[in-house]
């Protein structure tokens, strides 16, 4: 049971991760690799917040929320809108936004420097709690909360309001969605502002669990993010949230099965499985898209 809950525990925070980013790389077929960065920005932002001008981290966290947001509509608005019109404009923005996420992890640079920083002992209750004989923390509890809360939000958003369906109908044509009346700029900039805000906060809670933050930080879970909304499926917000607890449940198991060295070999191995038997992955279906 210990170990199946600290598996559940880890695989909330890549999903936490993944939900940001599926919403723009599966919904809105765009590959943000500058959202490694905005993880990093919070991870330190939030750090600095709470270390420097003193506030609670339930301040922080709206604090880092709404910086991840605002750095997601620049994103938008430096690395994607202006390579809209080109043929090639998914692969010209994925190498912009590479460009953009460096930009950024050198000011954080400049302004927080390469070491690690931590948040103070006191900046989370560390009460501990037991479960059929498991022990777990209360912040594990909350990430684990948070990320079921926003999938089932979210979902609901990308299924039911009419920002999800301006998204559904901008991935699959922008041209027909501006002449449907839709402002293609504005629904574009709101669903990176949503992504980056998640990605920041995630990089909140994900230092917070692990006590230490570097400038790589984000690189470091990006990857496993990638395979997360891969493994459960393009675009699929359950899919992100199952996906990232496999993937936490499968690395547990192969760190106290066959030692921490094969834990990504095992992860990442059952990824190509998926993908082999199911390669939409296990939310996903088979889109055929007209042109």
């Amino acid at each position: 049971m210990q170990l199946f809950l600290d598996g559940i525990f880890l695989g909330s925070i890549y999903a936490l991760f993944a939900i940001g980013f599926t919403l723009v790389f599966g919904i809105l077929d765009r590959l943000n690799l500058a959202h490694a960065a905005v993880f990093s920005t919070g991870a330190l932002v939030g750090i600095e917040v709470v270390t420097r001008w003193g506030v609670s981290i339930w301040l922080a966290i709206p604090i880092v929320f709404a910086l991840g947001a605002l750095l997601g509509v620049l994103i938008e608005r430096i690395a994607f809108r202006p390579l809209a019109g080109r043929h090639d404009a998914h692969f010209a923005g994925l190498i912009s936004s590479i460009a953009l996420g460096a930009v950024i992890l050198s000011v954080l640079q400049a302004l927080y420097g390469a070491d690690t920083r931590r948040f103070p002992a006191e900046a989370f209750p560390s009460t501990r709690l037991e479960f059929l004989g498991a022990t777990f923390s209360l912040l594990q509890l909350m990430i684990l909360v948070i990320s079921v809360t926003l999938m089932v939000v979210l979902t609901w958003v990308v299924a039911k309001s009419k920002l999800g369906r301006g998204m559904r109908t901008i991935a699959e044509n922008p041209h027909a969605a501006a002449v449907l009346g839709l402002n293609v700029g504005r629904i574009s900039s709101t669903t990176f502002a949503i992504s980056s805000a998640l990605g920041a906060v995630a990089g909140v809670l994900f230092t917070l669990n692990v006590n230490a933050a570097n400038l790589g930080i984000g690189h470091a879970v990006e990857l496993k993010a990638l395979a997360v909304i891969v493994l459960g499926g393009l675009g699929s917000l359950p899919g992100a949230l199952v996906g990232g607890l496999i993937l936490g449940l499968a690395e547990v198991y192969a760190v106290n099965t066959v030692g921490s060295s094969w834990r990504d070999m095992v992860a990442f191995g059952l990824l190509f499985l998926v993908l082999v038997i199911r390669p939409q992955g296990i939310f996903g279906g088979r889109k055929v898209r007209e042109v």
